[in-house]
C-alpha cells in the first residue's frame, strides 16, 4: 500500500510539474502549488469514507496551501512592480537546456511527493484505526506556518507597492529577514510531526524525514541566494547594513545573520 500510494502521488506530481517545460520557473512555483493541491484532492477523495477530524483538517490545510500559493503567484505575476524581477528570473531559467529541464522535473516531483507523504500516512492510519496522537500539535503548527507565510507575502507586496526601491523591514520583517521562508519551513515541519504517530516502519520514517530535510536544504539555498541578491541591491545603504547585522536571516531570536559563505 505504501508504494502504491507513493506511486499515485508521484504520478500526480510528475503530471502537474510538466508546466515547467513551458517555463522553467514554473517547476518551482505554479507546479509546486498545483502538485500539493492536487494530491490533497486526490487522496482526500480516495479516503473520503474514513477521512474526518484532525486528518481532514490536515488535508484541508495542504489544499489551502496550494490554493494560496497558486493565487499569490498569479497575482504577483500581474503586478507591474514585479515585472523586472520576473523577467530576470525567466531569462535565467529559460537558459536551461532540455536535459536540465528533465532533471529539474524529476527532482521537484520527488520533493513534492515526499512532502505530502506524512499527510498520506496520517489519513491511511486513520482509515486503519491507528493512533494519531501527534496530529493536533502538528496541525496547529501547520496552521501557524501557513498564516505566517501568507502574512509575510502580503506585507511585502503592500510595502513594495509604496516603496519599490527600498528593502522591506516592516512588521514580520522586523523579526526575521525571510519570514515567508520561515513560514514554509514551519508548515512542512508541522505536517511531518503530525504523522509521527503514523510512521509504521523505518522506510516511512526515512521517506518522510527525507522530504522535510530536502525542503530545508532548498529553503537554506533559497535564503542564501536571496541574501546575496539583497546585498547586491542594498549593500551600499547603511540602513540595510544595520538591518542585516541586527535582524536574523531565517530563524527569529537565533543570532545567525548570514548564510553566505563569506558575509560582508
Amino acid at each position: 500500500m505504501l508504494w502504491l500510494n507513493t506511486g499515485i502521488g508521484l504520478a500526480i506530481c510528475l503530471a502537474c510539474s510538466t508546466l515547467g517545460f513551458k517555463r522553467v520557473l514554473y517547476f518551482v512555483s505554479l507546479s509546486y502549488a498545483l502538485s500539493m493541491g492536487s494530491q490533497a484532492i486526490v487522496f482526500g477523495a480516495l479516503f473520503s469514507n474514513t477521512l474526518a477530524g484532525w486528518p481532514l483538517v490536515q488535508v484541508s490545510l495542504v489544499l489551502a496551501y496550494g490554493l494560496r500559493l497558486g493565487s499569490f503567484l498569479l497575482l504577483r505575476a500581474r503586478n507591474p512592480g514585479y515585472q523586472k524581477e520576473l523577467n530576470q528570473s525567466l531569462a535565467r531559467s529559460d537558459a536551461v537546456n532540455a536535459r536540465g529541464k528533465v532533471a529539474i522535473w524529476i527532482g521537484v516531483s520527488l520533493l513534492y511527493v515526499l512532502l505530502f507523504l506524512p499527510t498520506q500516512f496520517i489519513i491511511a492510519a486513520q482509515a486503519h484505526g491507528a493512533s494519531t496522537w501527534s496530529e493536533p500539535f502538528g496541525v496547529v503548527v501547520m496552521a501557524v506556518g501557513l498564516l505566517l507565510e501568507a502574512a509575510a507575502d502580503q506585507q511585502k507586496s503592500r510595502f513594495k507597492a509604496k516603496n519599490a526601491g527600498r528593502f522591506c523591514d516592516v512588521a514580520l520583517y522586523r523579526m526575521v529577514r525571510c519570514p515567508n521562508y520561515l513560514g514554509e519551513l514551519t508548515f512542512w515541519f508541522g505536517a511531518w510531526f503530525a504523522a509521527v504517530a503514523a510512521y509504521e516502519s523505518a522506510t516511512e520514517w526515512i521517506l518522510a524525514t527525507l522530504g522535510f530535510l530536502y525542503l530545508a536544504g532548498v529553503m537554506i539555498g533559497a535564503t542564501r541566494r536571496l541574501e546575496a541578491k539583497r546585498w547586491a541591491e542594498y549593500g551600499s545603504d547603511p540602513a540595510y547594513r544595520q538591518y542585516a547585522a541586527t535582524v536574523p536571516v531565517l530563524i527569529p531570536l537565533i543570532p545567525v545573520y548570514s548564510l553566505r559563505a563569506k558575509a560582508p
